[in-house]
């Protein structure tokens, strides 16, 4: 399934049309790579980005979520010059996936702010099914 396959659904609000939504049932999933889905590979070393080990639990969920029609993007802080040996690996470990953002920020404590829902789930060691749990967060005050 190709994203250009996905439709998005129209909302208006006050009459003018906004930016349109995926379907309730469809998850847009932003996923790391070095750490998340295999070794975790720096940029300083790219030679070993090649042969970085996969985690095998990280190819079964996100190839099933794939095929669930949900939409797997990759975000890394690999630069744009790793672009081809990251594609390849992606290929030759089986990953599905309908894009890759290159040049993520590097240092991790992301705080993303959007006018859009943004869920988001730290990787601890194992791609499993997500379930539902009550956090604390930050918001806007109103």
């Amino acid at each position: 399934m190709k994203t250009k396959d996905i439709k998005l659904v129209e909302i208006e609000e006050n009459g003018n049309k906004i930016s349109p939504v995926l379907p309730d049932h469809i998850k847009n999933y932003l996923i790391d790579i070095d750490g998340t889905i295999c070794d975790d590979i720096p940029n300083e070393e790219p030679e070993r980005m090649a042969t970085a080990a996969l985690y095998p639990d990280a190819l079964v969920t996100i190839n099933k979520w794939f095929e669930e029609g949900h939409i797997i993007t990759f975000f890394t802080s690999r630069v744009e010059e790793h672009r081809s040996v990251t594609e390849i690996w992606l290929k030759e470990n089986g990953f599905n996936y309908h894009a890759l953002l290159m040049g993520k920020p590097r240092g991790g404590n992301y705080h993303w702010i959007d006018n859009h829902i943004v869920r988001a789930t730290r990787f601890e060691g194992k791609f499993t099914d997500l379930v539902d749990k009550t956090v604390s967060i930050q918001v806007f005050e109103k």
